[in-house]
Parts: structure tokens; C-alpha cells; sequence
């Protein structure tokens, strides 16, 4: 009976970390894509929150008795393990922005494939950015990285002790920004190519009228733009590793902006 009782007054606290841990997987690189069933991710939820609550759970933690005010609590901490997906996808979402770009530059705006990660159409080279930044993030044992940091939230931030403040919307909105800068600088490379394949091709229209610039610019923006992407592949690679240390000191400030002795 000590037992039961021991598991009957845990039992909320278990449903709070369960609620954390599913908002994290709803949205975390890889663990989060569609492709992984629900029953898979429900799964895991379920097997982490049990390897937690011996770990974190606390005498301490005030357990609302009634209703409202626990699911209330139950929605906060849902929401942080969504913040804290989103803050380790933006990075992702970053590499198919400059897949797009490079895309609608190069030609293949019009070409689209189905990703079964994210359930919708992409960019054919933001499809082929992000399985290699997927493979990268992987082989970076970047997936670990993000599971302890899941860990260390509990630790950081415990179960009802968030805070949410200015502080996080001005956070997430420099992540946000920084989404739009990172695209960028990665599609930096074939947009300079490309414009100087366009300049190149205007100074052919004028020199030479009677040539169908059009016929030959098409193919000839795609053969540059495969050209440089191949070129700058192992660029590319390297910048994905500093891209994800980014994405993991992210991570962890958002613990520090939402951990309660902050405020």
C-alpha cells in the first residue's frame, strides 16, 4: 500500500513531465518529423518521463488539487517543451529558407517534392540541404546533445517554476531574425554566382543581339548553380557544424531565460 500511495501522489507530477517531454518531441529535429508515428513518439514520452521522475521529482513541488489550475500548469509546460522544439528546428527551418532561395534563383522554383518529415511540398534543393544537414546533425550526435539538454531542463527549469517574460518574446524573436540572416549567408555563395552569371548574359544580349539569350541563360544558370553547390559542399558541411553549436547554445539560453532564479 506505501507503494501505491507513493505512486498515486506521483502520478501528477508524471503528467507534468509527460507534457513537457511531448511538447519537446512534437517539434525536435528528427524526433519530431511526421514520418515517425505518433504511437512511437507517445512511446518514448512515456519511457523518458519514467527514467525522470525518480530523478526530479520533489516533495517540494506544489501539485494544484483542483481542475483548472493543473491543466493549466499541465498547458504551461506543454508549451515549454514546444519552445524548446522550436528553438532546436530553426536552424533546419534556416537550411530549407536557403534551399528555397537558391531554388527560385536558379530556376527550379517550379520544382517541388514531397518531404514526409514536414508533410508538404519543398524546394528540391532545400529538400537535398536538409537530408544532408539531417545526416550531419546525426552524425554530429547532435540528437544526444538535444537529449541531454531535455535532462538538464528539468534540472534548470523545474516543474512549475516557469516564468514566461519579455526576456523569451525578445528571444525568440532575435532567433527568429537571426532564421532569416542564417538563410542568407548560406545561398550567399550561388547568389553571387548567379548574378554574375546575369550580368555576364546582359552584356551578351547587347553584344550579341541575334542570340536567344533565353534558350541559353536557363540551362546556363543551372549548370552554374549546381556547379557552385557542388563546389561548395564541403563549405557547406563545415558551416552546418558551427550552425548546430549555434542552435545548441540557443537551447540552453533559452533554459537560462525561462530558469525561475533569473527573475
Amino acid at each position: 500500500m506505501d507503494i501505491l500511495s507513493a505512486l498515486l501522489s506521483q502520478t501528477g507530477f508524471f503528467l507534468l513531465i509527460f507534457a513537457r517531454i511531448s511538447g519537446i518531441f512534437s517539434t525536435l529535429p528528427f524526433l519530431g518529423s511526421r514520418n515517425i508515428p505518433v504511437l512511437v513518439k507517445a512511446g518514448l514520452s512515456i519511457l523518458f518521463s519514467f527514467l525522470l521522475l525518480p530523478l526530479v521529482y520533489s516533495t517540494n513541488t506544489v501539485i494544484p488539487e483542483k481542475l483548472l489550475p493543473y491543466v493549466l500548469l499541465v498547458i504551461q509546460e506543454f508549451l515549454v517543451g514546444l519552445i524548446f522544439g522550436y528553438v532546436s528546428s530553426f536552424f533546419m527551418y534556416a537550411v530549407q529558407m536557403a534551399g528555397h532561395i537558391m531554388d527560385l534563383q536558379i530556376g527550379f522554383g517550379m520544382v517541388n517534392v514531397f518531404d514526409p518529415q514536414q508533410g508538404q511540398q519543398i524546394p528540391l534543393l532545400g529538400n537535398f540541404q536538409y537530408i544532408l544537414a539531417m545526416l550531419v546533425f546525426l552524425l554530429l550526435n547532435g540528437h544526444h546533445v538535444l537529449i541531454s539538454a531535455l535532462f538538464a531542463s528539468f534540472k534548470v527549469v523545474p516543474i512549475t517554476g516557469v516564468v514566461f517574460d519579455a526576456t523569451l518574446t525578445q528571444f525568440m524573436v532575435d532567433i527568429f531574425v537571426n532564421t532569416f540572416s542564417i538563410a542568407f549567408k548560406i545561398s550567399v555563395p550561388i547568389l553571387s554566382a548567379l548574378l554574375i552569371t546575369d550580368v555576364a548574359m546582359g552584356i551578351l544580349a547587347r553584344t550579341m543581339p541575334q542570340m536567344n539569350i533565353f534558350v541559353v541563360g536557363v540551362p546556363g544558370k543551372i549548370a552554374v548553380g549546381i556547379f557552385v553547390l557542388l563546389i561548395g559542399l564541403p563549405f557547406y558541411v563545415g558551416a552546418l557544424g558551427v550552425g548546430f553549436d549555434a542552435m545548441y547554445r540557443d537551447v540552453y539560453n533559452l533554459l537560462y531565460i525561462l530558469q525561475p532564479t533569473v527573475h
